[in-house]
């Protein structure tokens, strides 16, 4: 009987270890949900790097729209091709040129 109890008392101290390893590993919450939610953390911090960065340059970008008028010109320059009077426009082709031999 001695041995019976001391068996019964180790096997619970077992089950209760194997349900804590069980919560720790694998249940909600657990080891694994962690990690998964650490890159998932990770990759969001990466997306808000990147358009912080896109907002401060558009922020800039507003600033000097604001306060300059060299800004301006350059916007209609490309955007919207000003030529200004006594200016001569050139255009520069980027297109590959292809040779035949006839």
């Amino acid at each position: 009987m001695k041995y019976f109890s001391q068996f019964i008392l180790l096997a619970l101290a077992v089950a209760v270890l194997l349900g804590l390893q069980y919560q720790y590993w694998l249940g909600e919450n657990g080891r694994f949900e962690h990690n998964k939610l650490t890159t998932q953390i990770e990759e969001q911090q990466r997306l808000n790097d990147n358009q912080v960065a896109a907002n401060n340059l558009l922020r800039t970008d507003v600033q000097d729209l604001k306060t300059g008028l060299e800004a301006v010109e350059e916007h209609a320059r490309l955007d919207l091709g000003l030529i200004k009077p006594n200016e001569t426009f050139v255009q520069v082709s980027t297109a590959p040129t292809t040779h035949s031999n006839y």
